[in-house]
Parts: C-alpha cells; sequence; structure tokens
C-alpha cells in the first residue's frame, strides 16, 4: 500500500514540480485553466515556487504538495487568497492523473481545512469549479462544502462556487 505525505513546498522542489506539471499538463488543462506555456521549464517553476514561498511570507498563501516515497510529486494543494482579517481562503488542488480515486483529493481538502483553521485562524473556505468537472464537486461535497445555489442555477456561467464554514 502507498503512503502519502502532504507538506509545504520547498525551494527544492524546482525540479519534481516541473516533472509533475509537465506529465499532467493536457489532463490538468482539460479540468483547470491552463498555465502559460512559460511556466514549463526550469525558470517558470523556479519563479512560480519564488512567488508562491513570498505570497506564504506575507500571509496570501500556503502552498502544499503531495508526495509518494517512490514516485515523488503526485499533488499539489494550496490555501490562496487567504484574507485573515475576514476569516476567508480559497481552496485548490490538482492530482497526477495516475492517482486519481485514490482518495488524494480528499486527503489533500482535508489537510488545507486542517490547515486554514490550526494556522490562519479562518471561518470559510470557498472553491470554484468547472461545472463539469464531477470528481471535484464530489470531493468538496464530501468535505462538507456546500454549492451555492444562486450561482449554479445560472445556466450561463461556467463555474460554481462550493463554501465551507469551519
Amino acid at each position: 500500500m502507498k503512503t502519502f505525505n502532504v507538506r509545504k513546498l520547498e525551494n527544492t522542489d524546482i525540479e519534481a514540480l516541473l516533472a509533475f506539471e509537465t506529465h499532467n499538463r493536457e489532463w490538468f488543462e482539460s479540468q483547470i485553466d491552463a498555465r502559460a506555456p512559460s511556466f514549463y521549464s526550469l525558470q517558470g517553476v523556479t519563479e512560480h515556487i519564488e512567488r508562491y514561498l513570498s505570497d506564504f511570507a506575507t500571509g496570501a498563501w500556503h502552498p502544499f504538495v503531495i508526495e509518494e516515497a517512490s514516485e515523488g510529486i503526485v499533488g499539489r494543494a494550496n490555501l490562496k487568497n487567504i484574507n485573515s482579517p475576514k476569516g476567508c481562503a480559497e481552496v485548490g488542488y490538482r492530482i497526477d492523473q495516475r492517482f486519481c480515486g485514490q482518495g488524494l483529493a480528499t486527503l489533500a481538502l482535508r489537510h488545507l481545512i486542517q490547515e486554514a483553521q490550526a494556522h490562519w485562524g479562518l471561518t470559510q473556505l470557498l472553491a470554484i469549479v468547472y461545472k463539469n468537472n464531477i470528481g471535484s464537486q464530489k470531493v468538496l461535497s464530501r468535505c462538507g462544502f456546500l454549492v451555492e445555489q444562486e450561482l449554479w442555477m445560472d445556466k450561463t456561467k461556467d463555474e460554481c462556487r462550493f463554501i465551507l464554514s469551519l
């Protein structure tokens, strides 16, 4: 049985993160907005990590990676747009396609919920999901998020919002 570990993103993750993102690029782009082509290079990922860690230092983001001992990075999870005075943040995660269906998104989301409460003292989390991303909708519901009905009913929108009160 594989063992997974969730930990904060580090400067030493450049090559492993680039491999993870490159391997899953097509899969991710079918589920969420595409990254700029310049991201997919050592320099692009280095700048990305530096920006995330800088945002962590200022209290705006909390970036994590999910690792498996023999596979390396197999997922990511972030608390983003952290607004401590208002007690809220947005959650985001992405899982290697080869590891989908193994509970990693749920593991990541539960970790984000725990960190939101313990580290940041937040009281509300938001997730924005494409309506056709049924897998993420199930994960969010499993972790207690509720769909914001008025936005769900708007047929002109491709996305829906899920909210969790902590």
